[in-house]
């Protein structure tokens, strides 16, 4: 991989590899664009096979962040940070504490919290090191659980999908196929059962099928391999990426595709499949924004009731993306790209009016 080619091709600003002998801390730091304010994105840890992957990841990863702060209407660049190694063996209080000493190295320009491979108290350890933190367990002066408004979110962007394709944003009587229903899913659920919607669920953790049934006696379950060919109005992917794809689209029976799941579309041309067939997608990162958004509040002194409007707002997100959508005869994950490119375009202009603040 050369480098600066990929950087130059994402449009990053800046890539930081940072090593610590002393814990073994091999990390990355990837900042994509902060345009729109510093860069904030979590911390992967992940035992990469080489090199090369993990600084994919963190460039993929940090681009992913810009787009999903921008659509999300808050004002943070987007970053991220990769720690190589295995979450299960080599996490210890040298290597957080080592990595929190590299976070601080920024100043600032970069935020991080958890991410796959980490949880709130490995941060912990960090924040000895850093103030640059966000996600940490409550009694840290974190926000806690963001599964909670994440499934919000893409419960109030169903509802924006509903009024996009049947006119009213009510999920009484339509059928929802849920699948996953982990972290995000079964509070997913539960705004839907609430709602008088009928749900189709499954997993592939039988202990998370028996949490929601024991809840909801009224949800249907079916296999994993039988989920994307039920008859449904509405497919909520919210475990793994790159689910709709040349095999599982001839089997969707819905009208729309909305979830917590990152990643959805395995290539960006099985959105164009979905939007020649008629079925409304939600593009992920600005759907499933919720948790950024809750933890970005963090930083101005989190506001649970405030954290809960800007998710909220999901919803008239959506509705601009899918305005956009129609004008221009384009699938919603392009709209959704240019609404961001279009923010990004219009706010970087105005920085470069110079006030006496700079």
């Amino acid at each position: 991989m050369k480098y600066f080619d990929e950087m130059a091709k994402g449009g990053h600003e800046q890539l930081s590899f940072n090593y610590d002998k002393a814990s073994g801390l091999k990390s990355l730091i990837a900042i994509h664009d902060t345009t729109l304010g510093p860069a904030l994105g979590g911390c992967r840890m992940w035992p990469y096979e080489k090199e090369e992957d993990a600084v994919y990841d963190a460039l993929r990863l940090s681009r992913g962040m810009t787009y999903k702060s921008a659509a999300s209407g808050d004002n943070w660049g987007g970053g991220k940070a990769v720690i190589w190694g295995d979450p299960k063996t080599e996490k210890c209080e040298a290597l957080f504490r080592a990595f929190g000493r590299t976070v601080q190295y920024f100043n600032g320009r970069f935020i991080t919290g958890t991410d796959v491979g980490t949880v709130g108290s490995d941060f912990v350890w960090s924040k000895m090191e850093t103030d640059y933190l966000v996600a940490l367990p409550e009694e840290y002066g974190g926000s806690g659980d963001s599964s909670i408004l994440t499934a919000y979110g893409v419960w109030r962007g169903m509802k924006a999908c509903a009024k996009e394709v049947w006119g009213s944003d009510s999920l009484t009587g339509k059928t929802v196929a849920v699948q996953g229903v982990g972290k995000v899913g079964h509070h997913l659920v539960d705004h839907l059962i609430d709602e008088g919607a009928k749900v189709i669920i499954c997993d592939i953790n039988p202990d998370y099928v028996r949490r929601v049934t024991e809840k909801h006696s009224e949800v249907k379950v079916v296999k994993p391999e039988e989920i994307f060919a039920v008859d449904c109005d509405i497919f909520s992917p919210n475990a793994l990426g790159a689910v709709i794809n040349d095999e599982t689209i001839p089997q969707l029976k819905c009208r729309i595709i909305a979830g917590a799941a990152n990643n959805v579309l395995k290539e960006p041309r099985h959105g164009d499949l979905l939007h020649e067939k008629g079925i409304l997608y939600a593009p992920d990162y600005v759907i499933n924004a919720g948790g950024l958004i809750q933890v970005a509040d963090e930083l101005m002194g989190y506001d649970p009731e405030r954290a809960k409007r800007k998710v909220g707002n999901i919803y008239n997100a959506l509705l601009a993306i899918f305005a956009i959508s129609k004008r221009d005869g384009i699938p919603t994950y392009r709209a959704a790209d240019i609404l961001v490119e279009e923010r990004l375009q219009k706010i970087g202009a105005i920085s470069r009016i110079y006030t006496t603040r700079d």
